[in-house]
């Protein structure tokens, strides 16, 4: 899986990574495996990790650099006083170094590919762009990301307050429809009590007489 790490880096990666740089440096290892070991570690690449010590930690750490080295030089003439003189291959060296004194010159200048080889290679840099170019991306993309959720957010609310409108006037128009059906209501009955009151009016109330004997009998209606 490629290594790909879009994040800020933290106090404690640049100690990390600092320690471990200067551990390499002590044990006479190169700065390169320094940069894979952290990069290993926090998931970066060695590019990534070697822009960032020469670009802004290892300038914190210079006295600590200057020790590491003196504690590698100590401890290689301790290692080769244990086991007696060890002749060592020749390395090229400047033409403005003068070869002297024969193998500890040659020491000298191992130290010096080892520790002051290029501090930022072009590859470092390509490396660093398209890192930051992705970190440039993703940002671009969370914000645009974010406006849309906030405007996605804004139309949710305009339909709610709309939808909250809506309801409100169906229940006024329900409210108005039902003081009118109690209206309505009202009315049929006034009505239907005036059209009973009516119809007892026109039934004529019953006639009575008293016959030849004295008695009361009902006169037909309509008869003279």
């Amino acid at each position: 899986m490629a290594k790909v790490r879009q994040d800020a880096w933290s106090h404690e990666d640049d100690l990390l990574l600092a320690e471990t740089v200067l551990r390499h440096i002590r044990e006479g290892s190169t700065q390169l495996n320094a940069f894979e070991e952290v990069g290993d570690k926090l998931n970066r690449t060695s590019a990534a990790c070697g822009f960032r010590w020469n670009a802004e930690v290892r300038q914190k750490y210079e006295s600590a650099i200057d020790l590491a080295k003196r504690q590698r030089k100590e401890k290689k003439r301790a290692m080769a006083k244990k086991s007696g003189p060890i002749r060592k291959p020749v390395m090229a060296v400047p033409s403005n170094y003068e070869v002297s004194n024969g193998d500890e010159q040659t020491s000298i200048q191992s130290e010096v590919n080892q520790t002051e080889a290029p501090s930022i290679t072009i590859d470092m840099v390509i490396q660093f762009l398209r890192e930051l170019k992705k970190d440039y991306y993703a940002s671009n993309q969370s914000k645009a990301s974010l406006e849309q959720t906030q405007k996605e957010n804004s139309m949710l609310k305009e339909q709610v307050n709309k939808l909250e409108k809506q309801l409100e006037q169906t229940e006024n128009e329900m409210n108005t429809m039902k003081e009118d059906y109690q209206a309505f209501i009202q009315i049929m009955e006034r009505a239907r009590k005036m059209t009973v009151l009516d119809d007892q009016g026109t039934i004529k109330a019953p006639t009575f007489r008293m016959d030849k004997n004295g008695n009361l009998e009902q006169v037909a209606q309509g008869s003279n």
